[in-house]
C-alpha cells in the first residue's frame, strides 16, 4: 500500500492488489461512518423512556437495569435502529446503482417501477389473504419487482438499448403500477384501506430482531455486491458504447444489475415500506461530501442513506415521541432541506470557481 495521484492528479492510495482508493472518499468515508455511531448512540437515548447509551453500556457490561429501560433499549429502540440504517442502505445504494445504469441522477427504484412493483403486489396479496404470513409477504414483493425488471428489459430490448429509454419505461410502468394501488386503496374495506396507506407512509414501528434476522443476509451481501459490481457500473458511466468498448459485457451485466437492485428495494419495502426520494437523495448528497464514481459512489451512498433514516428516526422521536410520525414523513422533512442546500451550495461553488 503506497500514496499516490490519479490521472487526474488527486491524492489516492494504491493497494498492492491494484485497487485505488481516493483520500477524499476514504476520509468521508470514515467520517460518515462516525456519523452513523454518533447517531445510534444519540437515538439510544430518545423515547418516553429516561435511558439511554449509559444504560446499554451498563447492559452489555453484564449490570442490571430496570426491566422497563431493558425493554425500551433491546425491543424497541435498537431494533429501531438496526432495521432503519439497514433498509437505507439498501434504498440508497439501489438507487446509486439505477443511476449508473440510466445515466440519470433521478433515477430510482420508485421511478423505475421496481418499488412500486413489490408494493403492488403486497397490496394485492394482503387484500385478498390478509392473513399472510411475513415470508409470503417478502416472496411477493421480490417477485413484484422482479416482474417489473423483466419486463423493462423486455419491452427496452437488447444491449443497444440507452439507459434513458429504460428509465422512460419505468416511469410509465411505474404510473401504471400507481393507479393500481390507487384503485385497491379507493374500492378496499375501510379497516384493509387504511392500514394499507399507513404501511405505504413508511413505518419503523414493527421493527424487531427476527424481522432485522431475516434482513441480515441480503444485508451483509452488499459489500460484496459493491465489490463486483462497481468496476462495470464505472464503465456505464461513460455511456453504453463507451462501456462495451471497454469490454463490459452489458447483455449480462445490465440484468444482474437490475436484478440486484429489486432484491435490495423489495427487502427494504417489506420491512418498512416505501421509502420515497431517498434513492435519489443519498447518492447526490453523498456526490457533494465527496465526489466519487464506481465501488467509492456506492458506499458513501449507501451509507449516507442508512444514516438519514436513523437520523430521520431519532427527528421523530426526539421531537414528539408520544406522536407516531411515518418514516417516509419525516425523511421528507429532513432530507429535502438538506437536499436544497446542498445543491444551492454546488452551485455557489461552481460560480466562484468559474
Amino acid at each position: 500500500m503506497r500514496r499516490d495521484r490519479a490521472t487526474d492528479g488527486k491524492p489516492i492510495i494504491r493497494l498492492t492488489s491494484g485497487l485505488q482508493i481516493g483520500e477524499g472518499n476514504l476520509a468521508a468515508g470514515l467520517g460518515l461512518i462516525a456519523l452513523a455511531l454518533a447517531l445510534a448512540c444519540l437515538s439510544t437515548g430518545l423515547g418516553s423512556t429516561e435511558t439511554g447509551m449509559l444504560d446499554l453500556l451498563h447492559s452489555l457490561a453484564g449490570g442490571a437495569i430496570a426491566d422497563a429501560d431493558a425493554y425500551a433499549l433491546w425491543n424497541v429502540r435498537l431494533p429501531r435502529i438496526v432495521l432503519g440504517f439497514m433498509a437505507g442502505w439498501s434504498v440508497a445504494l439501489a438507487g446509486a446503482m439505477l443511476q449508473s445504469l440510466a445515466r440519470n441522477p433521478l433515477a430510482d427504484p420508485g421511478l423505475f417501477g421496481l418499488s412500486q412493483g413489490s408494493i403492488t403486489m403486497i397490496m394485492l396479496l394482503l387484500v385478498f389473504f390478509p392473513a399472510a404470513s411475513k415470508l409470503l409477504v417478502a416472496f411477493a414483493a421480490v417477485g413484484g419487482g422482479l416482474a417489473v425488471a423483466l419486463l423493462l428489459i423486455g419491452l427496452v430490448g437488447g444491449e443497444r438499448s440507452s439507459g434513458l429509454a429504460i428509465l422512460l419505461m419505468g416511469i410509465a410502468i411505474e404510473t401504471m403500477l400507481s393507479a393500481l394501488a390507487s384503485v385497491l386503496l379507493l374500492y378496499t374495506p375501510a379497516e384493509t384501506s387504511y392500514a394499507l396507506s399507513d404501511w405505504l407512509a413508511g413505518s419503523l414501528f414493527h421493527a424487531d430482531w427476527q424481522l432485522i434476522g431475516t434482513f441480515a443476509p441480503l444485508f451483509c451481501v452488499t459489500p460484496i455486491a459493491i465489490f463486483l459490481i462497481g468496476r462495470a457500473l464505472s464503465a456505464y458511466d461513460l455511456g453504453n458504447d463507451m462501456a462495451m468498448a471497454l469490454g463490459e459485457p452489458i447483455a449480462r451485466s445490465r440484468p444482474l444489475v437490475l436484478g440486484f437492485a429489486v432484491l435490495l428495494s423489495s427487502a427494504a419495502v417489506t420491512a418498512v415500506g416505501p421509502l420515497t426520494f431517498l434513492g435519489v437523495l443519498a447518492p447526490q448528497l453523498a456526490g457533494y461530501v465527496s465526489p466519487a464514481v464506481g465501488r467509492a459512489r456506492l458506499f458513501l451512498s449507501a451509507l449516507t442513506g442508512g444514516i438519514l433514516v436513523v437520523g430521520a428516526d431519532a427527528l421523530t422521536r426526539g421531537i414528539g415521541a408520544d406522536i407516531p410520525i411515518p418514516i417516509g414523513l419525516a425523511l421528507t422533512l429532513i432530507g429535502v432541506p438538506l437536499f436544497v442546500v446542498a445543491l444551492r451550495l454546488q452551485a455557489l461553488r461552481k460560480m466562484h470557481s468559474h
